[in-house]
């Protein structure tokens, strides 16, 4: 039996397919969360992550799952935030024409969305909600495997 692989006309049409399929949502079906029931995070309350702990580790100290659904994380099944499937979402977002970031890569784009949450809000989730502090927060090596680690998620779902 011929071994499998994805051609890049495969990515291609899944990136096209997620892109359409984003596009066709209509926004009064997008679910919005009011103010009132976002959650805070403090700066205080988040101790420095170094990027020394493991990934599950990382994501729940500096708070992510309050807020993100983060597959492959326990308890990350947050609400306000859209879910960190980056390896499906990132190419797309790149893409969107609202985007004026400076990220090429899905990877660069999670480290931007991170340090500058402001430069592209994912439609139907609130602005200025995502903490602006991060970059005080964590480490070089921290945001490395966030990144690393969120541009895989999805991918094996759409292969």
């Amino acid at each position: 039996m011929p071994e499998r692989s994805i051609t890049p006309l495969i990515v291609v049409a899944l990136l096209l397919g997620t892109l359409l399929a984003l596009r066709s949502l209509n926004p009064s079906s997008v679910t919005t969360v009011p103010a009132s029931s976002v959650p805070v995070l403090a700066p205080e309350r988040v101790p420095l992550v170094t990027g020394d702990e493991p990934i599950t580790e990382i994501f729940t100290k500096a708070g992510c799952s309050v807020c993100h659904t983060v597959p492959g994380v326990p308890g990350a099944d947050g609400r306000v935030g859209p879910p960190l499937v980056l390896g499906i979402t990132g190419p797309v977002r790149l893409a969107d024409p609202a985007y004026h970031g400076h990220a090429k890569t899905v990877h660069d784009y999670v480290i931007e969305s991170v340090l500058e949450p402001g430069l592209f809000v994912v439609p139907g989730y609130p602005t200025s909600t995502m903490p602006t502090w991060y970059g005080a927060k964590l480490s070089a090596l921290a945001m490395e495997k966030i990144a690393s680690y969120l541009e895989q998620q999805g991918v094996t779902a759409a292969q």
